[in-house]
């Protein structure tokens, strides 16, 4: 970001050209010194080229974080119906559609509203200072300054521990490991120097901002700092709105469904009321409570309350929802873009074999790799630690303790080998030296056998190159371990002695996988879930991993591949692959923006920095726990344990609530609708309103209050099968069948009241029928739609779906012989209606399970 104030950022020469270039041609370049910048240059190109700082989104006040909440659809309907209402004087249904619609809001505000922002905590995260030259005259000083005033053409000082400051190119090195698994997903060290690299090829003397020094000393020159880093284009990637998630997407097209249909059904009440009665103002009025009627008012409260009963379920499972929605997006997922590094993998490098030239595993290998990553100086890096760890576990460590060290050649990455001079009392001293296979096979002669040494020859040259390969290719990393006899002597040792040495064997490193990775894969994939793995790392390690864990890699993509194809056919290839390696953190973001083109709903599982773009990209982003900062804030779920096993629960609860959802979105709007058409029948031949204002709303919230036990249901287990999403057409089906089908039992129950209780002339007698028969019938066939199967044989309800449906039906029964049913407009029905409206509604459940039936068959048709 820059300084406020500051021009344009000039432009500067490239990593990758710099990366070619000598170092003294690097400095040349920057118009910098090796000794440093001054402070007076120093603050000119701060002012020139802005703070050594990531993009920032502006922060959001809780007020508009509230107001948002009430910016979508649903909410914005009813609150133009509840506004409506109050205007014309229906104050009571504007009341109680405004109050459902503020608590499933501020439900949803008091979930979310712990969310920080992703970039505001990469700031935190980089707030440390780093080691900077500067130079006054002849005199050059090291200096602690803030990390955000680190310039382009800086000379900053690297050791063990340190945050690399910003992207730089290395002008001096001493063993130099760095830890770089946030930025490209690859758990081993990486080694870097300073010297330069030809084109094309990897350039091994760049560091990148959010890497950390694992071990040896450094001398960088800062070339990209801030928004232009590599860690800054991360950050910018992740800033500003997400796009909507298939759940965001499918409430809007439901909203949009119901909307339809009442801007044919409303105003069609209205003309036929406004035309039979000659009153438009009663008209007007009962048309607004048909609206309310067929608006599914308690939708966001439904929504939530799943929702948020989802949440307190899936956190007794080890996962924590950031984002409410995001439970349906991870029912809904049908693949899964996963990282390799802790998640199939143990995230720790393991020493895995110490073999000989025959590829038996021996103890020789192991003791003399163990002599030299004991003995050597400095702060040991992951391959020397696994090493010692090994040794520990099988007694070797002691006998290696037994030695005395003398001298040491340390590591360079002309030689990329290091040696260590060891002795036991009363032997002639030992040169131990281990390093990368080509480098050390240059200073071996001789081979060792059980037989004792033998000849380096071109075969066996051959053999040894074949053997290394073979574990390479297996996702290995392998180094070479060799000895000789070193006499003492006075003056030290030195690389010169570093010849006529003979070789032991090989030591292969591995971050193997985990015990639960190939189970959970398969368990997902019974759950209907493709497993695709992203990673940064190689394809020959990730490969190896893939085939552990049982995934057919054979299908794959690496980043260069990748970056050639459009859209279409990268969307092509994403289908098919399985493993893609190599990737930087916008191949990651692209591969999933492509599968959901496609119509998959995406899930993303990662931790590093790498992973924000993926992760705000996916349907769902899933992080751990333990992940770096930005990982968890661009999460929508957070598992406190790094388990593909934790997931796949994760992923049936989704599709539990999911389930929920589905059954009061189906029953509500079958109902909702067939109460309409009710309604425009009726209101053509009736010379009064079938069902005052108030009735209608009081049926409605009675009937929604009740749905709220939907959220406790049992699902049926084969919904949790499959991948579960949005099918807003689905639910329209189930409106017009099941729809016109409550409204034929409707119009019994009127012939029923006209003719054999003569309620034409008692319109209050006819309204207080068919207020009672409605709730009962809507509120009873909950339990025909809730299951595929036969209710209550097939498939219980819960017993809080059971005794709220059983207080709904109590209260419509008990309400015509209440206090309240005078101001309600309900007048006393005579008892030989009850056995007419039992055989009425229980026809009516017997026809809605047959209905449901033909549905069914129908959608498994399809």
């Amino acid at each position: 970001m820059s300084a406020p104030g500051a021009t344009a950022r000039p432009t500067l020469p490239t990593l990758a050209e710099l990366a070619t270039l000598g170092s003294e041609d690097a400095l040349h370049r920057l118009d910098s010194d090796a000794r440093g910048l001054t402070a007076e240059e120093a603050s000119r190109r701060l002012a020139l080229h802005g703070e050594n700082r990531v993009a920032t989104e502006p922060r959001r006040s809780l007020a508009w974080q509230l107001l948002r909440q009430f910016l979508s659809p649903l909410p914005l309907l009813l609150l133009g119906i509840a506004v409506v209402a109050d205007l014309t004087g229906e104050a009571r249904g504007a009341v109680v559609i405004g109050v459902m619609v503020v608590l499933s809001v501020v439900l949803s505000f008091v979930q979310e509203a712990r969310a920080s922002r992703a970039a505001e905590r990469l700031r935190a995260m980089v707030h440390v200072t780093a080691t900077v030259l500067r130079r006054e005259g002849e005199v050059t000083r090291r200096e602690e300054i803030p990390l955000a005033q680190v310039v382009p053409g800086d000379v900053v000082q690297l050791s063990a521990g340190d945050l690399v400051p910003a992207d730089l190119r290395l002008i001096a090195a001493r063993d130099l490991f760095l830890n770089e698994a946030a930025l490209t997903g690859e758990s081993l060290p990486v080694e870097k120097h300073a010297q330069a690299t030809s084109p094309g090829s990897a350039p091994a003397n760049l560091c990148y901002l959010g890497s950390h020094v694992l071990s040896g000393a450094g001398t960088g020159l800062v070339v990209d700092t801030g928004a232009a880093s590599r860690f800054g284009a991360v950050a910018h990637s992740i800033v500003g709105e997400r796009p909507p998630t298939a759940f965001a997407l499918g409430v809007r097209h439901f909203v949009w469904l119901i909307m339809r249909f009442m801007a044919v059904m409303v105003p069609l009440v209205f003309v036929i009321n406004g035309l039979a009665r000659g009153d438009w103002f009663e008209a007007f009025l009962f048309a607004l409570a048909v609206a309310v009627g067929l608006a599914p008012e308690m939708l966001p409260m439904i929504v939530t309350v799943n929702l948020a009963k989802g949440a307190l379920a899936l956190s007794r499972k080890q996962v924590i929802v950031r984002r409410l929605d995001a439970i349906q997006n991870l029912g809904a997922i049908d693949v899964l873009c996963t990282d390799k590094t802790g998640t199939l993998t143990q995230d720790r490098v393991l020493l895995e074999h110490h073999v000989d030239l025959a590829g038996e595993e021996s103890e020789r290998v192991l003791e003399l790799a163990t002599l030299n990553s004991l003995h050597q100086t400095g702060l040991r890096n992951l391959l020397d630690v696994a090493v010692i760890d090994h040794a520990a576990a099988c007694a070797v460590l002691e006998r290696a303790r037994a030695y005395a060290k003398v001298d040491e050649i340390p590591f360079d990455f002309q030689r990329r080998r290091m040696s260590v001079i060891v002795r036991r009392d009363g032997e002639t001293p030992l040169l131990v030296c281990k390093g990368a296979v080509e480098e050390l096979l240059a200073a071996c002669e001789s081979v060792e056998t059980p037989g004792g040494s033998v000849p380096l020859t071109p075969e066996r040259l051959a053999q040894l190159r074949a053997l290394a390969q073979r574990y390479n290719e297996d996702g290995f990393r392998v180094i070479a371990v060799a000895s000789r006899p070193a006499p003492p002597r006075a003056q030290p040792y030195g690389v010169a002695d570093e010849h006529g040495l003979a070789l032991a064997g090989y030591v292969a490193f591995l971050d193997p996988p985990k015990d639960s990775a190939r189970a959970a894969i398969t368990a997902l994939r019974r759950l209907g879930v493709a497993v695709k793995v992203l990673t940064g790392d190689s394809e020959v390690v990730a490969r190896k991993v893939c085939h552990e864990v049982g995934l057919d890699a054979s299908a794959m993509l690496v980043g260069s591949e990748l970056e050639a194809l459009d859209d279409a056919a990268l969307g092509e290839a994403a289908e098919r692959a399985v493993l893609f390696a190599r990737l930087a953190p916008e191949h990651k973001a692209r591969v999933i923006r492509v599968l959901r083109a496609r119509g998959r709903v995406v899930g993303f599982l990662g931790d590093g920095i790498n992973d924000g773009p993926a992760l705000r990209a996916a349907d769902v982003g899933i992080s751990v726990d333990s992940a770096v900062d930005i990982a968890k804030e661009s999460a929508d779920i957070i598992l406190l344990e790094k388990s593909l096993t934790v997931l796949a629960r994760g992923v049936r609860e989704g599709r539990r609530v999911f389930a929920n959802i589905l059954k009061y979105l189906r029953i509500t709007a079958s109902s909702n609708f067939g109460n309409m058409l009710s309604v425009l029948g009726s209101s053509a031949f009736l010379p009064f309103l079938p069902m005052l204002p108030v009735q209608v709303l009081l049926n409605n919230f009675a009937y929604d209050v009740g749905q709220t036990a939907v959220a406790t249901d049992r699902v049926d287990p084969a919904f949790l099968e499959h991948p579960r999403r949005w099918d807003v057409g689905a639910i329209g089906r189930a409106m017009v069948v099941l729809g016109p089908l409550s409204s034929l039992f409707d119009y019994l129950t009127f012939g029923a009241l006209w003719w054999l209780f003569d309620a034409g002339r008692h319109p209050a007698l006819f309204q207080t029928g068919w207020f009672v028969e409605s709730l009962l019938s809507q509120t009873l066939v909950v339990h025909v739609l809730r299951t595929a199967g036969l209710p209550f044989v097939e498939s219980r309800p819960s017993n809080a779906l059971l005794l709220a449906t059983g207080a709904i039906c109590a209260t419509a029964v008990a309400l015509p012989y209440s206090p309240l049913a005078g101001p309600l407009g309900l007048v006393a029905l005579p008892a030989a209606f009850w056995p007419v409206v039992a055989v009425i509604v229980g026809t009516y459940l017997l026809s809605a399970q047959l209905a449901k039936r033909a549905l069914i068959r129908h959608a498994h048709g399809a």
